[in-house]
């Protein structure tokens, strides 16, 4: 099979970036023909607010790019990503005018939230889903900005109503039933979402033997819940919290956490930390798609204290594979801290069973399993309506 691959990558590299990353190499690895079309927020710098807000909507550059490219290489399907700004949902009429079929993973709230989160002031806002978003606008949701909220308002209004998301893509990819459900919520067609989570590749067995402490590791911004940790941790008399990442509340997590902020690390380093961790903490404020550090710790044998709700909740599941707070709830939080601390082989017991769920549902091999059938779903329906449309013809 070839396939195309189109994704718009972030200013500060992310999850979705890594994802993208181990997805191509894992199709690659299978005997694949794989292509890349990528375009990068870099390309911001410098260009006209106009021309980015054109863009956004709909990018000729792109479309035209994407057309030579499958002319080209020819695919058998299209695997987007993402693509906003930049690349704009032209790909998407691009691929529909060579009857190529197109898969795409949300990986975030995007296509039913203009702020992408579904979080306003810190806070789970879901006004916009399976309405018209005009709220965002007013709002300044997206980035405090009239203008960005004002354009990611219109691509999405636009290309809804030109049936671009509901019928010039194949099919969607949600990360977990959650995510699936919201989707539907907000006017995705259900017969169209099959659920695939990420995966994570490791081969090396954990050992629980000499394990200590939690683990914070993630950006060091609001929406990750860091006021809350913060919030818990000076409520103890003392927390065994280490905290990893780097953010706009560098300076707060430093203060409160003081030797226990050990700054930026490695993936590898994370992934050494928490083979040594009696537990993740994820105190998220927003939903998250799917938190590709749960199945990092799940991997490395390390239950996760996470907020109960969004994906953590579909994910982590409460007393068996870590242990689930309210939202929000730095009480509760700082008292799930303390029973972790205070009962090392109970959470080493959850973290046996992460394991097991690591390699029962997140595995390299167990995700080929799942895209392809979602592959070959999506060649069959083109197929189909191709077919149909020349019979009508």
């Amino acid at each position: 099979m070839k396939i195309l691959i189109a994704h718009n990558s972030y200013q500060h590299r992310g999850g979705e970036d890594a994802v993208v990353e181990a997805e191509a190499a894992l199709l690659q690895q299978r005997g694949h023909e794989i292509e890349i079309y990528a375009r990068h927020n870099d390309e911001l710098h410098g260009m006209p607010a106009a021309a980015a807000a054109l863009g956004a909507v709909w990018s000729s550059r792109s479309a035209a790019e994407v057309d030579r490219i499958c002319r080209r290489f020819r695919p058998d399907l299209i695997h987007v990503h993402n693509v906003f700004p930049l690349i704009s949902p032209a790909l998407y009429w691009a691929a529909a005018r060579l009857e190529i079929p197109v898969v795409q993973t949300l990986h975030n709230f995007r296509l039913v939230c203009p702020q992408a989160m579904l979080l306003r002031d810190g806070k789970i806002c879901e006004d916009c889903v399976g309405k018209v978003p005009w709220r965002a606008v007013v709002r300044k949701c997206y980035r405090e900005s009239t203008l960005q909220s004002a354009v990611s308002f219109c691509t999405l209004t636009m290309h809804r109503a030109l049936g671009t998301f509901n019928e010039r893509i194949s099919r969607f990819i949600a990360l977990n039933s959650f995510c699936r459900d919201k989707f539907i919520a907000g006017g995705l067609p259900a017969d169209r979402i099959s659920v695939k989570p990420n995966f994570y590749a490791n081969d090396c067995f954990p050992q629980w033997a000499d394990r200590a402490g939690g683990l914070f590791a993630g950006r060091l911004s609001f929406e990750k819940g860091l006021d809350v940790l913060g919030a818990a941790a000076q409520s103890m008399s003392s927390c065994s919290v280490k905290v990893v990442g780097r953010g706009p509340l560098e300076e707060d997590v430093t203060s409160t956490f003081g030797r226990d902020y050990l700054g930026f690390r490695s993936q590898q380093e994370v992934v050494e930390l928490l083979r040594q961790s009696l537990y993740l903490v994820a105190p998220s404020a927003c939903y998250e798609n799917f938190p590709l550090v749960v199945v990092e710790a799940f991997a490395s044998g390390t239950p996760v204290i996470a907020s109960r709700h969004g994906s953590y909740a579909a994910l982590v599941e409460d007393g068996v594979t870590g242990m689930l707070f309210a939202p929000g709830d730095a009480q509760e939080l700082a008292q799930k801290i303390a029973w972790a601390d205070a009962h090392p082989e109970e959470m080493k017991q959850m973290g046996r069973r992460a394991r097991a769920e690591y390699e029962s549902k997140y595995t390299p091999a167990e995700n080929y399993r799942l895209l392809m059938n979602i592959y070959h779903l999506a060649l069959q329906e083109s197929n189909g309506e191709q077919n149909a449309a020349r019979q009508v013809a």
